[in-house]
């Protein structure tokens, strides 16, 4: 580490008094944040946000994408910029923490420096991603991996389109490849954001250094059987498709517990028809939802899976057929980033581990680009998506503090 990171040291006070700023945009009477992308609650988060940007010493611009970015120039003309940040925007029943502390950790982090007159050689960008809770459009315009010709992919929450949504936040859908991003302009990307479960809490850790975003297997299963009457159609001659559901629903969970990087494999949607007390199940659909950072592991995954399919419907006397929904590479963190944040805690003094993150992230995109990384803080319960997800005040700013050493760190350890 460098002497000048020792002697710096983020305003906790004024970092969480800037989430509860925030924190007000959007507050239903129930306590829950609702501020999804694009309405009006969105922008005007999006607006004091640049304001904070601006005061802080910041240029800011939008891109293409609708990516609001804030840099603080760096010593050394031409030098790829050090990247940090998140989203503002919130499901629908959101709370004060998901994405909102990366971003705002970010702007304390540039705060920091210009309290003490200070730069590093990169110039440091913090980016607010739009859109991260539905379309995941801002990151992945980044990455240079959206659909262009395929604009209903992107469809935000609030039903309108894509191509309008963008124009009243500053973008442009026919220019999306402008915001494309390269290692040569941005040579790395930091983010941190809350665990979103409850691994930190359980085994009571301060950091989590992630080894890397998992990659999704998202597949919709539709089992055919015969639907009859209930108590006319003998138990050895029914076609129960609910029955079949019911073993592949346990075949998903054997599958995921046998594998040993330990994946998670969930099914979290079923329905079932006709649906009815008296008559035996005719047709299940269901979801499976498959997670973990390689992508050997998943793929050997659905190949059990889809032998456990075959099985099940010769064993039922159903049909079982299989159509792919979703299918999300995996993106590891780099080891230089993982090494810097564990170094920075040991010098800190803080307790981490190394985890995988389960939750799809901006970083998931940004890794595709440039080297990436991400630090965790605990989450109160694991509860997130809610208005009652809760990191408390001194994680908060435990995190900003590794997040602000880790990029001092690393604007040494990339040559410029």
């Amino acid at each position: 580490m460098t002497v000048v990171s020792s002697v710096l040291s983020v305003n906790g006070s004024r970092l969480n008094a800037s989430i509860d700023r925030l924190a007000r945009i959007g507050k239903l009477p129930n306590g829950d944040i609702c501020r999804l992308a694009f309405t009006p609650e969105d922008l005007q988060a999006r607006y004091l946000v640049q304001q904070w940007m601006v005061e802080a010493g910041m240029s800011v611009r939008t891109d293409a994408a609708g990516n609001l970015i804030g840099r603080y120039d760096g010593t050394i003309a031409g030098a790829p910029a050090l990247g940090t940040g998140s989203h503002i925007d919130t499901v629908p029943s959101g709370g004060c923490y998901d994405g909102v502390l990366g971003v705002l950790a970010g702007i304390e982090v540039v705060r920091t420096l210009r309290d003490h007159k200070t730069r590093l050689q990169h110039p440091i960008e913090v980016i607010v991603f739009t859109d991260e809770e539905s379309s995941m459009i801002g990151s992945q315009a980044m990455a240079g991996t959206v659909l262009m010709n395929a604009p209903e992919r992107y469809q935000p929450k609030i039903g309108q389109p894509i191509e309008s949504c963008l124009e009243a936040i500053g973008g442009d859908w026919d220019a999306l490849p402008a915001a494309r991003r390269s290692r040569e302009d941005l040579v790395a990307f930091v983010e941190l954001h809350v665990e979103q479960g409850a691994v930190l809490e359980h085994h009571q850790t301060e950091i989590g250094v992630v080894q890397g975003v998992v990659g999704m297997l998202r597949q919709r299963v539709i089992i055919q059987g015969q639907a009859n009457h209930a108590g006319t159609t003998p138990m050895e001659m029914r076609q129960d498709a609910l029955i079949a559901a019911a073993k592949v629903i346990l075949a998903v969970q054997e599958i995921a517990l046998r594998m040993p990087s330990q994946p998670v494999a969930t099914v979290g949607y079923l329905t079932v028809a006709p649906n009815a007390v008296n008559i035996v199940p005719g047709t299940v659909e269901l979801s499976v939802d498959m997670r973990d950072l390689s992508q050997d592991c998943l793929d050997s995954m659905m190949s059990r899976l889809m032998r456990q399919l075959d099985a099940i419907a010769a064993e039922t006397d159903t049909e079982i057929n299989i159509a792919p929904v979703l299918c999300v590479q995996p993106t590891p963190a780099a080891p230089l980033v993982q090494k810097t944040i564990e170094a920075v805690c040991q010098e800190i003094g803080y307790s981490y581990r190394y985890m995988p993150s389960r939750a799809g992230h901006d970083s998931l995109e940004m890794g595709r680009v440039t080297d990436m990384g991400m630090i965790f803080v605990p989450s109160q319960e694991g509860l997130s998506h809610s208005g009652a997800e809760y990191t408390s005040p001194e994680q908060c700013t435990q995190g900003a503090e590794v997040l602000l050493k880790t990029l001092i760190a690393l604007d040494q350890s990339y040559a410029c």
